[in-house]
């Protein structure tokens, strides 16, 4: 486990290299050749189009009529998935060591363990949630269907994709309004984000 945290913390830094050496060329360009610059950010411009995705998203997925059809086997395999990971939850999840596989580093032990704590809550309370509903749509499934169309909200997602949809050259405006003063910013940044990875690799 150490290696590949290992691994994955190397390959964290060289990615960080190459966009510090990107954003040192693009800052290079921006203060000594702007009109440059601009060429090659409208090359690099594109339109992506996301109706389809909104359209996917937006879609009514009904599944009612096969739980309720089913409601004795779906409330069977509810309430016994749910005792099950109870049973684990209580007995058979020790925080510590479960913290101990993902973080081998002791100096923040004390707050992955919490973490994972807050985690299993979460867990339990999802799942005496399942067993009061199973038990309810086992024995009462007319009951749950009154609480699941009291429960049923339309969450309408197109207007949160449309402002993602909307072009802003803004940006491109101010950096191309004041060359030298972003491009001496974007390379100051950019060698310190060198610097620092060049040093985290050798050290």
């Amino acid at each position: 486990m150490q290696t590949l945290q290992q691994i994955g913390l190397q390959a964290v830094e060289i990615l960080t290299l190459v966009f510090g050496i990107l954003g040192m060329s693009f800052s290079l360009l921006l203060i000594f050749s702007p009109t440059l610059s601009r060429s090659i950010s409208a090359v690099f411009n594109r339109h992506v189009s996301i109706d389809e995705t909104v359209t996917y998203l937006d879609k009514n997925v009904r599944v009612d009529s096969f739980i309720y059809n089913h409601n004795m086997l779906v409330g069977t395999c509810l309430v016994a998935g749910s005792i099950f990971s109870l049973i684990f939850f209580f007995f058979k999840l020790d925080v510590s060591n479960f913290a101990n596989i993902f973080f081998v580093s002791h100096q923040y032990l004390s707050t992955n363990e919490m973490f994972f704590s807050a985690v299993s809550w979460v867990g339990k309370v999802a799942c005496f949630c399942g067993l009061f509903f199973g038990t309810i749509l086992f024995f009462a499934p007319n009951k749950m269907r009154n609480i699941e169309t009291k429960m049923n909200t339309w969450f309408e997602t197109r207007h949160i994709f449309e402002k993602l949809d909307n072009s802003n050259r803004e940006l491109d405006t101010i950096l191309f309004r004041r060359p030298l003063f972003f491009g001496s910013v974007g390379m100051i940044l950019s060698c310190f984000i060198i610097v620092l990875s060049i040093l985290n690799l050798l050290t």
